[in-house]
């Protein structure tokens, strides 16, 4: 069913509103019969798309409901979700950066709403990867991510005045006997290696400049030691949150 402006041809040209056979509907503007231009599409299923289309495809700005309560709005290209966007999750959770073919696909920010954490760096098809930090409230970690993990070396910047050298280390898993012909095991989460602990220095992956280090005597060895057991109980609470945090983006990847 069709209710709208036609060209000479007998198309749909201009405003109209139509029902598909699948009970889906579209108001909006039509171009030699195909949806072009400013319109809005909603689903049998409730979603709802309100946005700019080219010949019948999501293409330019435009914001799309989602069934579950989530919501995108950003740009798109040939129906996909591509350039820049922002994604709200059901469970309040958002990111907001680069898109390439429906996916988190370069730089962007994650904010986990429970906790008020965030991730801010490289996406590679949906996963965390690349240079980035992952923003606590009292402390953070900076260096690379591979597959929604922390790979490599990096550091802990905490706020009470240092920081905590290390890296991540992909740890092997222990095999009983008799185990070796059967298949690999699944991929151990990297284990956090501690080095040194220092005054906050001046690198970060984005080359930013860190906060004013406060007065930290950390010449004491009393000193030093309390601040070492304070870094160590962060950093576990660190890969304890980072673990969570990558499970929850995996379930969100097919988003």
């Amino acid at each position: 069913e069709y209710d709208g402006e036609r060209n000479s041809e007998g198309e749909r040209h201009g405003r109209g509103k139509a029902r598909l056979p699948n009970g889906d509907t579209y108001d909006g503007e039509y171009e030699q019969g195909f949806r072009s231009g400013q319109g809005t599409y909603r689903f049998r299923n409730g979603a709802r798309y309100t946005g700019e289309y080219l010949q019948n495809k999501k293409h330019g700005k435009g914001t799309f409901f989602y069934p579950d309560g989530s919501k995108y709005e950003g740009d798109w290209v040939n129906d996909q979700r591509h350039g820049y966007g922002q994604y709200t999750y059901a469970n309040g959770d958002t990111y907001t950066g680069e898109w390439f073919n429906h996916n988190r696909h370069g730089q962007g920010t994650y904010v986990y709403k429970d906790t008020g954490s965030k991730y801010v760096g490289g996406w590679v098809l949906g996963n965390q990867e690349g240079e980035a930090e992952l923003i606590h409230l009292n402390h953070r970690f900076k260096g690379k991510f591979l597959n929604g993990n922390p790979v490599g070396r990096g550091k802990y910047v905490f706020d009470i005045g240092c920081e905590q050298h290390g890296e991540y280390i992909q740890s092997e898993q222990d095999k009983g006997e008799g185990e070796e012909e059967e298949e690999p095991s699944l991929l151990v989460e990297p284990k956090w290696k501690a080095s040194e602990i220092t005054k906050l220095t001046f690198w970060t992956p984005h080359g930013e400049n860190p906060p004013s280090p406060k007065e930290a005597s950390l010449g004491a060895v009393t000193s030093a030691e309390a601040v070492e057991e304070k870094a160590e109980g962060a950093a576990e609470a660190v890969e304890e949150k980072a673990e969570g945090a990558a499970e929850a983006v995996e379930e969100k990847a097919a988003a």
